[in-house]
């Protein structure tokens, strides 16, 4: 099984389709680097509430994929990979339309859980949301008879 990260990489150059929600939703990985990912997604009225803002949880499913993609997969070995143990999302401002950026950034990297935060910016990088995320590195082991 090939690492994450050159998925990722696939992914980036078009070689390799994105996520499933990713693609239901409209987001997409834009860039990545060790610990780091953006992610973006152009919202329309589609992402939309009752009140014509963006929904929260599209908000949290685009900080959610970048998180996920900051977090371990740019460091995920063979046969690793991770699950979203907590996540906490700040909602500070509406948005209607536009260019949703969600930067995240590993801030704590263990052996098994991870810390990473995540800005959520609108197409004037106004701060959005702020999302806070532990994550789990799963680690392939043996049946064991299971």
């Amino acid at each position: 099984m090939a690492k994450m990260l050159d998925g990722m990489e696939a992914m980036l150059r078009g070689e390799a389709p994105p996520p499933a929600a990713a693609t239901l939703l409209g987001m997409r990985l834009a860039s990545f680097s060790a610990g780091e990912a953006l992610v973006e997604l152009d919202a329309t009225a589609a992402h939309g509430n009752p009140m014509g803002t963006v929904q929260g949880g599209v908000l949290a499913a685009v900080a959610d994929a970048a998180m996920g993609w900051a977090c371990y997969m740019t460091t995920l070995g063979e046969g690793e990979s991770y699950t979203t143990v907590e996540m906490k999302v700040n909602f500070l401002r509406a948005v209607r339309t536009g260019r949703i950026s969600a930067r995240a950034k590993v801030k704590n990297a263990g052996r098994t859980l991870g810390l990473i935060e995540c800005d959520v910016l609108d197409s004037g990088d106004k701060l959005v949301a702020h999302a806070v995320s532990t994550c789990m590195i799963l680690r392939a082991a043996p049946s064991d008879g299971r």
